[in-house]
């Protein structure tokens, strides 16, 4: 094989690695969902809406999933002192896979006034695929425990996926677990972090651009090695 070709080989096969890894970075859809609201209070029902963002990112063999409010769903007629109120849910699998998804949040790092929306907290929990394939991941019931009484927050719009995952199935089954994700209090009408693919893919993405670059540089070392060795003769 001449100088020229070979030079040509490397160069194509630094851009073909590139590109197999961009490739290989995981997929995800995300964006955030209206959802309607029935609440079930010891005060009586209630219903609001509040925009929901639900976001996923790779942790060992599963997802670290985080369920976001941008709104407050209820209200309660007395304060709620710093503590005094723990918010928790589930996320509706589809697609792939099925089931429930529980996720759980802090106890309000704050007290919240009476007869003021209540913003819950991020709440989070662990997936790990059982079947590979695209999951949805859909807001589904929210629960609310405050001084000794719960309330039941039910959507009633049938709202859309807020994650489309394309997972792959590892050796064990579905996990379920929860941590606790930022704080809660009275709705301020703050916004949240934009909703976009995991990190894990620009990483990846950022590796393939490097071994490309690194593929490139040698090939233009090499061509220049070769011209200064072809001048000095």
């Amino acid at each position: 094989m001449s100088y020229r070709k070979r030079t040509a080989a490397l160069a194509s096969a630094a851009a073909l690695a590139g590109s197999a890894v961009w490739m290989a970075a995981p997929v995800a859809r995300a964006e955030v969902v209206d959802v309607n609201y029935q609440c079930k209070t010891p005060i009586g029902d209630k219903s609001a809406v509040s925009p929901i963002d639900i976001k996923g990112v790779k942790s060992g063999s599963g997802y670290r999933i985080t369920m976001s409010w941008q709104k407050g769903v209820s209200s309660s007629p007395v304060e709620l002192g710093k503590g005094a109120m723990t918010p928790s849910a589930t996320i509706a699998l589809g697609g792939a896979d099925s089931g429930t998804l529980a996720v759980s949040g802090p106890a309000n790092d704050a007290a919240i006034p009476a007869n003021t929306p209540i913003k819950i907290s991020d709440l989070s929990g662990t997936y790990t695929p059982k079947k590979s394939g695209e999951v949805t991941f859909t807001a589904g019931v929210l629960t609310i425990k405050a001084l000794g009484t719960t309330t039941t927050c039910t959507p009633t719009n049938d709202p859309g996926p807020s994650l489309t995952l394309d997972v792959s199935a590892g050796s064990g089954g579905g996990a379920v677990g929860s941590a606790q994700g930022g704080g809660s209090g009275a709705d301020t009408g703050a916004g949240l972090p934009q909703t976009g693919p995991e990190d894990s893919a620009v990483a990846l993405g950022t590796l393939g651009g490097t071994v490309l670059l690194a593929g490139v540089a040698g090939a233009l070392w090499l061509t220049r090695r070769h011209q200064g060795a072809r001048a000095g003769r």
